[in-house]
């Protein structure tokens, strides 16, 4: 058994569905776990979930005997339908934020802030180390949190969504921030193992907001 996860565009999803077919046999599909779990001829499997909860397909929804493709075309639906996405990335060394729509990202912010690395070092250098590494990286906090309310301006901007990257634990203290509590009240995509938060990762956020997420099974 050949197990793989990756992510597919659902723009593409119907295309690849049929490739499925074409690969594996007569595909049949039910509801689960708020995504679609396909079954082909030969036994393979793939659940595709979509990347917002909100986007989640009811069970009772559908009778038992929907197809397979209008299953999918159903759950593309849902992830293609416009929505507005806050987008908040944070590594030791940089952050990002950016407000992604309909059309692309629209206003967006990206800096770097200098953390230490780690040290080797014991005794008293390793706590004068680790006290300066920890005011580094409340630097970092504070600097994308003040970036993050200005770009995102969430007490007045309206978000279906909130989308995360980077280091999970900085992330999470950055939304803790007054400003940005509102944002926590949103469906969270997955977040997402993103490098440095440069210019060409904003870039690519809107196929992440549109990406389904396929967990692959193989005899």
């Amino acid at each position: 058994m050949s197990d793989r996860t990756f992510t597919v565009d659902a723009r593409r999803l119907p295309r690849w569905v049929a490739g499925v077919r074409e690969r594996h046999g007569e595909v049949l599909a039910v509801v689960s776990r708020g995504g679609v779990l396909l079954t082909a001829g030969d036994g393979t499997t793939a659940l595709l979930s979509p990347p917002f909860p909100d986007d989640a397909l009811a069970d009772d929804t559908f009778p038992a005997d929907t197809s397979a493709d209008d299953l999918v075309v159903a759950l593309t639906g849902r992830v293609l339908r416009p929505r507005r996405v806050a987008a908040v990335l944070a590594r030791r060394g940089g952050y990002a934020c950016a407000v992604v729509g309909p059309e692309g990202v629209g206003a967006s912010k990206v800096g770097t802030r200098y953390v230490q690395g780690r040290t080797a070092a014991g005794g008293w250098s390793q706590q004068r180390f680790a006290r300066r590494r920890e005011n580094q990286t409340d630097d970092l906090v504070r600097a994308t949190a003040d970036h993050a309310a200005r770009v995102l301006d969430p007490g007045s901007a309206t978000y279906d969504a909130v989308l995360t990257g980077g280091d999970r634990t900085l992330v999470d203290r950055v939304l803790t921030d007054p400003r940005l509590r509102v944002l926590g009240t949103l469906p969270r995509g997955p977040h997402l193992a993103v490098g440095d938060p440069r210019s060409d990762v904003v870039k690519s956020l809107p196929e992440h907001v549109r990406s389904v997420t396929v967990h692959l099974s193989e005899p």
